[in-house]
């Protein structure tokens, strides 16, 4: 059974709304161009625009981790980025989240103000996040990521990968009412770059997302709430054959009613005005519905 945990103030799980976490990135390498904001101005803007709107979490990504992309930059010019974003948020009544697999951006940003740490490497990138974590008593995003495949279907490797994660977290002391997992959307491919990427020669990269999000539901055992980011990727741009991925919102939109309904308790969006629409919907009919007991 799924319980709830606390996302910094905010709990996440059964018996609440599914958050939306609105994606920021002061990152040009970012694949979405739409959701870059460079400089104090653009990041105001941005900030402040997802929460109108209706974002509950605002997660800060300086360095690009898609998996196909060869985007990483130093540790130095990453913090830099965090810290320009964490000063232009001050006083905002806002819940920070930051985007990052190293622990010295993570203790920076946790000094700073956020609360949160998205971790898309599931602790496993840097030895010393889950410590950071732990004596900041930070809430965890933790994704799947493995950096060795296997021949097992889908959801075998997701699950055990965040099974991992979960013993990583344990040891270091981490409160697993502070954590939410992630299932890496997008990140298990036939081929890849970066430190997020986690291979997988089982099929297509876009079948494999198409199989994560249909069997969601089977992430319920670990007991932890689920967030899902699958804002505009790849695998909706090749079932669309969209190359673009400012044109792949009306398919992000589907893709959230599905995870939705199969379990996600968080999604992570770059869209958030028509996000919190699609889900606000998707949770009324679901209360009518057989499906109502989800939230049991």
């Amino acid at each position: 059974m799924r319980r709830t945990a606390k996302l910094g103030p905010l709990q996440v799980g059964p018996g609440f709304p599914v958050r939306i976490m609105a994606a920021v990135n002061v990152s040009p390498e970012s694949f979405y161009k739409g959701s870059v904001a460079i400089g104090p101005r653009d990041i105001l803007a941005s900030v402040t625009g997802a929460l109108e709107r209706g974002a509950e979490v605002i997660d800060i990504g300086a360095m690009s981790t898609a998996p196909y992309l060869e985007s990483e930059v130093t540790e130095e010019l990453e913090r830099e980025r965090i810290a320009e974003a964490l000063r232009v948020v001050e006083g905002l009544e806002a819940v920070i989240s930051v985007d990052t697999l190293r622990a010295s951006v993570a203790e920076l940003a946790l000094k700073r103000g956020a609360s949160i740490i998205n971790d898309v490497s599931g602790l496993k990138n840097d030895e010393k996040m889950a410590r950071v974590v732990k004596e900041h008593g930070a809430s965890l995003l933790a994704m799947a990521h493995s950096s060795v495949g296997s021949r097992a279907r889908p959801m075998v490797q997701v699950r055990e990968s965040l099974r991992r994660t979960l013993a990583i977290a344990r040891r270091a002391g981490i409160q697993e009412e502070s954590i939410v997992l992630d299932p890496g959307i997008g990140f298990f491919r036939e081929e890849g770059a970066g430190r997020a990427y986690s291979p997988q020669g089982l099929m297509p990269w876009h079948e494999w997302d198409s199989v994560v999000l249909a069997d969601l539901g089977e992430l319920r055992v670990l007991g932890r709430p689920l967030c899902v980011g699958l804002s505009r990727k790849s695998f909706l741009g090749k079932i669309l054959k969209l190359d673009d991925p400012g044109e792949r919102l009306p398919g992000s939109i589907a893709a959230t009613a599905m995870a939705v309904m199969n379990g996600a308790d968080m999604i992570r969006t770059h869209d958030v005005k028509e996000t919190v629409q699609a889900v606000r919907v998707v949770e009324a009919i679901m209360r009518r519905g057989p499906r109502a007991e989800r939230a049991l």
